[in-house]
């Protein structure tokens, strides 16, 4: 794939690789000068939720013991007490 840089030196990439990186605006790469040329990756510190068609994806890794179904019943409850007031 082949991208022209703009006069200003700003690249765009292109939406299906944004789509399918979850690349969002604001978001950070990392651009690393090797003897091969260039290589641009996404920065460590993207965050672990993207949203992606519409949905929030979680891309990172849980700590050891994280109970995901417990996560969820205390949120849910939660809304429910703000709901119920």
């Amino acid at each position: 794939m082949t991208l022209t840089i703009d006069k200003a030196g700003r690249l765009v990439l292109p939406k299906p690789i944004r789509d399918r990186l979850g690349l969002q605006e604001g978001g950070k790469l990392e651009l690393l000068d090797t003897p091969n040329g260039i290589l641009l990756r996404q920065s460590e510190d993207e965050p672990s939720l993207v949203k992606r068609n519409g949905r929030w994806v979680f891309r990172g890794q849980l700590p050891e013991g994280y109970d995901v179904l417990q996560a969820v019943r205390e949120m849910h409850e939660e809304r429910i007490g703000k709901i119920a007031g």
